[in-house]
């Protein structure tokens, strides 16, 4: 006969394990401790088993029931609720275990091992820590959508626009690998696009004005610490981004053919690129070597112990030579050489393209043009030099390496 809730409640142990049936192998064991214990009896592969299934009153009967036919649905489609149930406690331990945090620390070293520049590690880390007190000790596949918006408010309302977009994107990062690693189902930055308020698009600082460049450059000329003079001039000169300058290797630079070779692992788009250097960045070059005894990297931090020039180094230097931030960044240097040299109309927009290792989306036709417009960057690397030099003197300068060769031309 089926159990009641009367007669459960009423039910004491009397000194020795007492067994209370209720129907299909529901049990209630009365121990001498006084619990009162919910088990479920059945057969499975010819063997007699015991399922716990909990405590009363914790466990009430309905509850109890509710359990045993959970399990008899298991075993009508021949699995054991006994295996069945170790194996979700396992995946529950799993799931518990993959947190958010944990899931982060996997992909940075993938990031890692993939060879990715240390800059882009050092900020992926630092979004990464942003998220991490409100979601990092979360099991990921848990993480809800409310709980990521959340988040991501914490630097919003605090005006961190650029900060909550980006952060989006790393987190989402990490939600893709979990998924990828059969750690999640989904990714709940996807439902986020445009949740967060878009930060206005601010570009690079920088002087446009060939007057204004030529100030620029002789102020530059007149600042008092050399190896910073020449990090901002080469960084004109070679139209690279400041970190591509500042992390440069000696070991990288073939004087014979007169090329920077980048290597990908320092590049944005993560492919070689080889910059053609002038006769005056030779020139820079050769005097920074003179003075650079053993040390490995171009520009060393003056903090040694192997470190490069610091990123804020060439920003303080524009300080001090009177350039506001909003006026000219050395990120902004690639912007004037970009500008100026379209300007000229002397050379096709493709080369410059590629001067400044802008990615063409066209994969087939941006390998051709790595190769088909070298000879024009060539010639176009020792304009920009010459170029250089006449903004800075204030007017055109003649070589005399020119007028040498007209005058031979004449005399022929």
């Amino acid at each position: 006969m089926a159990l009641t809730d009367v007669q459960i409640r009423a039910a004491q142990p009397n000194g020795k394990l007492k067994k209370l049936s209720d129907s299909n192998g529901l049990q209630l064991w009365l121990v001498p401790s006084g619990s009162k214990l919910w088990r479920f009896a059945y057969r499975f592969g010819q063997k007699q088993k015991i399922l716990a299934l909990g405590d009363y009153p914790e466990i009430g009967l309905a509850s109890a029931r509710s359990k045993r036919d959970e399990a008899e649905k298991l075993l009508n489609v021949g699995i054991d609720p006994s295996a069945q149930r170790k194996i979700d406690r396992l995946i529950q331990h799993d799931t518990n275990s993959n947190t958010f945090d944990l899931v982060a620390r996997e992909l940075m070293d993938k990031k890692r091992r993939e060879g990715k520049a240390e800059s882009t590690l050092t900020k992926v880390q630092w979004l990464l820590s942003l998220a991490s007190p409100h979601i990092g000790q979360r099991p990921i596949a848990a993480i809800s959508v409310q709980e990521v918006i959340a988040t991501l408010r914490t630097a919003e309302n605090r005006g961190r626009l650029e900060t909550a977009r980006r952060m989006r994107s790393t987190i989402g990062e990490v939600f893709r690998f979990a998924i990828q690693t059969g750690r999640a189902q989904n990714d709940p930055t996807s439902a986020l696009r445009g949740a967060l308020i878009a930060p206005t698009v601010k570009h690079r600082s920088a002087i446009l004005d060939p007057k204004g460049v030529g100030a620029l450059l002789r102020a530059i000329e007149g600042y008092d610490s050399p190896d910073v003079r020449a990090a901002l001039q080469l960084l004109l000169m070679t139209m690279t981004r400041p970190g591509e300058l500042r992390l440069a290797q000696w070991s990288e630079f073939d004087f014979v053919n007169a090329v920077w070779i980048i290597p990908s692992g320092r590049m944005k788009m993560r492919q070689e690129h080889r910059v053609p250097l002038s006769r005056q960045a030779l020139a820079l070059l050769q005097g920074l070597k003179s003075t650079s005894g053993d040390a490995s990297l171009l520009f060393p931090s003056y903090r040694g112990q192997g470190r490069p020039m610091s990123e804020a180094t060439m920003n303080a230097a524009l300080k001090r030579l009177g350039y506001s931030s909003e006026q000219v960044q050395p990120h902004g240097f690639r912007t004037i050489a970009s500008s100026l040299l379209n300007e000229s109309n002397k050379f096709s927009p493709d080369a410059i393209e590629r001067a400044l290792s802008h990615k063409d989306r066209d994969t087939i036709r941006g390998t051709y043009s790595r190769g088909a417009y070298w000879d024009e960057r060539v010639r176009m690397a020792q304009y920009w030099a010459d170029h250089i030099d006449s903004l800075k003197a204030g007017g055109e300068v003649i070589f005399l390496d020119r007028i040498n060769q007209n005058t031979a031309v004449a005399r022929q």
